[in-house]
């Protein structure tokens, strides 16, 4: 094997890792904020709604919308990577395991520190499977297919998708509440820190270069 060989799998493993990791924190993350009980991310929301109607559960119920919001990709011409496809099953696995380890809590005490943890795992999450460049999760690919089609900004794009989503969530049962405006106010940011943490350098440059696509159309999976 050629030292450049070598270097290229070290790359493609160190790459798969921050993926698989990156996902499994993000389901875990998304539990955390489910038994804080003080409100969800906006995709979070409409999938405990959907949860609450169809007794499935949270995790299962991800993995259905993951699935439906990706076969939306094909009128808009979007084409998913290994990442996008692993998105919609690890993490609605991730969420059942954890809120099956993770029990409820009751009284701000124990609410508050889970709603913290749960919004700073996800963003150390995101900056995690989108540094190793394996394609936009399915709500990602839709807002940025939505951009690109309508010439719409994606600041734009991104909020109305995630009211329609959040409107509807909420009046299926889903928890919207102070979480759910931390969410908002902290993962960009907190998700672009993490970015420049977990950024793969190129094996042939040594550049740091995280992908084509800005953070700005990346972040923010829900």
């Amino acid at each position: 094997m050629s030292i450049a060989s070598g270097l290229h799998g070290r790359h493609l493993t160190r790459r798969l890792i921050q993926l698989y990791v990156g996902l499994a924190l993000y389901g875990a993350s998304a539990a955390l904020l489910v038994r804080s009980g003080l409100g969800l991310s906006p995709w979070s929301v409409l999938d405990q709604g959907l949860s609450e109607k169809t007794g499935l559960t949270i995790g299962v119920v991800s993995i259905i919308v993951g699935a439906a919001v990706l076969l939306l990709w094909i009128p808009i011409r979007q084409r998913p990577g290994l990442g996008t496809v692993s998105n919609v099953f690890v993490i609605g696995l991730a969420i059942d395991g954890t809120l099956a380890l993770v029990p409820d809590v009751h009284g701000l005490l124990g609410q508050v520190p889970l709603l913290v943890s749960g919004v700073v795992l996800n963003g150390l999450a995101t900056g995690l499977y989108i540094a190793a460049r394996f394609g936009p999760g399915p709500r990602d690919g839709l807002m940025t297919g939505l951009h690109r089609l309508t010439g719409r900004s994606i600041r734009l794009v991104r909020t109305a998708i995630e009211v329609v989503v959040v409107a509807t969530g909420f009046l299926l049962g889903g928890s919207v509440g102070v979480g759910t405006v931390l969410y908002a106010l902290a993962i960009g940011p907190l998700a672009q820190f993490f970015l420049r943490w977990f950024a793969v350098p190129e094996p042939d440059s040594g550049s740091t270069a995280v992908a084509p696509a800005t953070p700005e159309q990346a972040i923010l999976r829900r």
